[in-house]
Formats: C-alpha cells, structure tokens, sequence
C-alpha cells in the first residue's frame, strides 16, 4: 500500500516541487491557491504540499530576520520609528485584549495566521520571543493559514471542476472576507 508521500514521488517530483515551491515562497497570498493547483496538476499530494509550504517558511525566516532585525537597529534610535513601533505594540494589545492576553504563544499564532508570518514574527519579537520561538509561533499559524487555503482550493476545484476559476475564487475570498470582517467590526461613526 501507497502512504500519501510516497504517491507524489513521480520522474519528475523534484522539478515539480521546485516549481511548487516557488510558488510557495512568493510572500503574497495569491501563490497559495495557485501553488496548490499546481502541485495537484503534477501529482504532488497533500502532504508534500505542506512540506514545500513549510520549507518555504524556513526560507522567509533565513530572509527575513536579518532584515527585521536590521531595520530594528539603524531605524530604532529614529523618534517617529519609536512612535511607530510604540503604535503597534499598543494595536497588537487592542486588538487581541478581548480575547486573550495579547503576548500568550496562541494569540501570537493568530496574528500570523489573520495578517501574515512576518508581522507574526514581528509581533512576537515585540512581545519578547527569540529567532527560533518567534519562528515557531509565526509558522505555525502560517502553516494553519495555508492548510485551510490548500483544503479550500482543493474541494473548490472538485466542486466546480476548474482550477482557474478556484484559484480566482479564492483570491477573491482571500481579499473581501478580511474586509467584510473590519466593516462589521467598525463601530458606528
């Protein structure tokens, strides 16, 4: 009996993964729904999807730390930037005080999985949390973004039978549910 990695293993797995992959690693939401797509197109199951997913996170870490961190240190001295970083510690604390305490691991998570891995990652390093606690945290609530995406795109295209219209679906999910959601919370001017 096949286990789902040992299906994807096709001639040509590591091309396709590498292309995958890419897809993958392109920081924007729009290469999720099209990476999955592709990685069905050739083969690739579920499994590998969020393995590649998951390398290409380790890829953003490598990237983009040296990055936050240098932006930390030329531009923190800087007033306005203070002001700046001041203004997002203290949105972080809004935001996520009615549901929990705005530092924990799991409200942290959410973060990276409502916005993004770098601001989750930026958010923990905020609250405290090193490289490798700080990956971890933004990670996994990436990984949890993508594998509800990854699941969505699947079933969308069983369902209409269509990859490009599932991707476009999705794309357009991806961008009016957050909006939708900031237009019922806005309170009443």
């Amino acid at each position: 009996m096949l286990t789902p990695l040992s299906e994807g293993l096709g001639p040509h797995f590591l091309q396709n993964a590498w292309e995958v992959f890419l897809l993958f690693t392109i920081p924007i939401g729009g290469g999720i729904p099209a990476g999955v797509l592709l990685a069905q197109s050739r083969g690739i199951t579920w499994p590998w999807m969020l393995i590649l997913y998951f390398l290409s996170d380790l890829v953003l870490a490598v990237l983009f730390e040296p990055l936050m961190l240098g932006f930390i240190k030329v531009f923190a001295p800087i007033h306005a930037i203070r002001k700046g970083l001041s203004f997002f510690s203290a949105m972080l604390e809004r935001s996520v005080a009615k549901v929990g305490h705005p530092t924990s691991p799991l409200m942290l998570i959410l973060v990276a999985f409502g916005v993004d891995p770098m601001t989750g990652r930026a958010a923990a390093q905020a609250a405290g949390h090193g490289f490798l606690t700080g990956w971890a945290i933004a990670i996994a609530g990436d990984m949890m973004y993508f594998s509800v995406l990854m699941v969505s795109t699947l079933w969308l295209r069983d369902v209409l039978g269509d990859g490009t219209w599932a991707m476009l679906i999705i794309l357009l999910l991806m961008m009016a549910i957050p909006a939708a959601i900031r237009r019922i919370r806005k309170p009443a001017a």
